[in-house]
């Protein structure tokens, strides 16, 4: 089973990027959110990524999905401290491919390089139709 960790500059975004997945997954994934920075405010906090991936150690893998540049460094901050499930970092539109991702994960026998690659075709959707 692959996990998803929402990583968010905001708190309030990424738990409702996890609710959304949750209700689009009927809560069959693990989805945990580390957002915010330690104090609550706008940031990224190593120490909240890193409680998030211990969150989801029992997985066979684990897709990190985020919303700025800066939450990437944060990550991979954490990952240097974190020995656990393999961990990739997706480069996808944070809701879009969180959404692509947990509808793929939801297979049983989907490997984190599947969940990956379903969240990085939310690069390709077309939203408006001209």
């Amino acid at each position: 089973m692959i996990g998803l960790l929402i990583v968010s500059h905001s708190a309030r975004l990424a738990e409702g990027v996890q609710e959304f997945v949750g209700q689009i997954s009927g809560d069959q994934i693990p989805v945990v959110a580390a957002g915010g920075a330690s104090d609550g405010s706008l940031g990224t906090s190593v120490e909240r990524i890193l409680a998030g991936l211990e969150q989801l150690r029992s997985v066979d893998g684990i897709l990190a999905l985020v919303d700025l540049g800066s939450a990437v460094m944060s990550v991979e901050t954490a990952l240097e401290q974190f020995s656990g499930p393999p961990v990739q970092i997706s480069n996808a539109p944070l809701v879009e491919g969180a959404y692509l991702a947990a509808v793929e994960a939801s297979n049983a026998e989907a490997t984190l390089e599947h969940v990956a690659a379903a969240a990085l075709q939310a690069r390709e959707l077309i939203k408006v139709y001209e």
